[in-house]
């Protein structure tokens, strides 16, 4: 038998738990409510006629079908036809995905890019954190809709650059909320002992930061969402964006508001369709925050935990 004891093997460490504050939780927290239940509901109703719309067999959206501004029936379809003729029906079926395709992309590019340079001014604090918040505090002084069309104005009305503008737009509003999550997430200690055990700040933030924000981050893409589909419809409106006589929402409301004493129908529809869709992602969204924000926090970290992770 040996006389040199073998040195104790250090004891296993657990897995860290799962963050009671995960955003399945929050989800599935909102979807046991009434309220996530019909905010969801009134989304996904919309979201399935914009998707589904264009492979229902329907006539032309952009060809001629009838005498313009002609009441349903009588051949003229069954919402009636718009200013030039075309058929309302087959223009709101095709109308709705190139709207919510770009305010998807808006959004998460916005979330991604406001949640980077919140989370980076907690981090880092003092000059950076200075250049990065009086930034975002500036650009919140000029209103959306006002900063998007001097962008779009400028430039041009091409697709690109509406979301760039709207992405830009959003931004800030991400950054500032995040900013104030990530103040209290930077002063716990399994983070301070990661940046003193000489990890990058990089991985620090990306590894160890940037999980413990996912509640916040949740619910505030589904307001981003919101506000980004409402603000793309007013710009179809204006004539930036989708052009004729390409199908959009926002577009038929500008198109046919002349004619709305005679036939509603091109008017009434698109903007139902776009308030039932801004009612239901802001309920949903009100759903997830009433969740994300009514229970307790999350479980912490423990510090030996977290440098095993950034050795890993």
């Amino acid at each position: 038998m040996s006389d040199t004891a073998s040195p104790a093997t250090p004891p296993k460490q657990r897995a860290p738990a799962k963050r009671r504050g995960s955003v399945a939780r929050i989800v599935r927290g909102a979807l046991a409510s009434r309220r996530g239940q019909v905010g969801l509901a009134l989304t996904l109703l919309v979201v399935g006629i914009a998707f589904v719309g264009p492979f229902i067999p329907s006539r032309s959206p952009t060809e001629f079908s009838g005498v313009p501004y002609s009441l349903p029936g009588n051949g003229n379809g069954v919402l009636g036809t718009d200013a030039l003729g075309r058929d309302v029906l087959a223009r709101l079926l095709h109308g709705g995905w190139s709207l919510l395709l770009l305010a998807a992309i808006s959004t998460v590019l916005a979330v991604l890019l406001g949640a980077i340079a919140g989370v980076v001014a907690a981090y880092r604090g003092r000059v950076t954190e200075m250049l990065i918040m009086r930034t975002v505090d500036i650009m919140l002084a000029i209103p959306q809709l006002v900063f998007v069309l001097l962008i779009v104005s400028v430039i041009g009305a091409k697709t690109w650059l509406v979301v760039v503008a709207v992405t830009l737009c959003q931004a800030p509003q991400v950054a500032r909320v995040m900013y104030a999550s990530a103040q209290d997430i930077c002063e716990r200690d399994f983070v301070k002992a990661v940046a003193l055990w000489g990890v990058p700040p990089r991985k620090v933030i990306m590894r160890h930061i940037m999980p413990s924000l996912t509640t916040p981050l949740a619910v505030e893409g589904g307001l981003r969402l919101s506000f980004s589909i409402i603000l793309i419809a007013g710009l179809n409106f204006l004539g930036f964006g989708t052009q004729p006589p390409n199908p959009s929402w926002g577009v038929m409301v500008n198109e046919n508001r002349l004619g709305l004493a005679t036939s509603y129908w091109g008017v009434l529809a698109p903007a139902i369709v776009l308030a039932i869709l801004a009612v239901g992602t802001n309920v949903f969204a009100d759903a997830l925050a009433r969740v994300a924000f009514g229970g307790e926090d999350g479980e912490e970290v423990p510090v030996a935990t977290a440098l095993e992770l950034t050795k890993a």
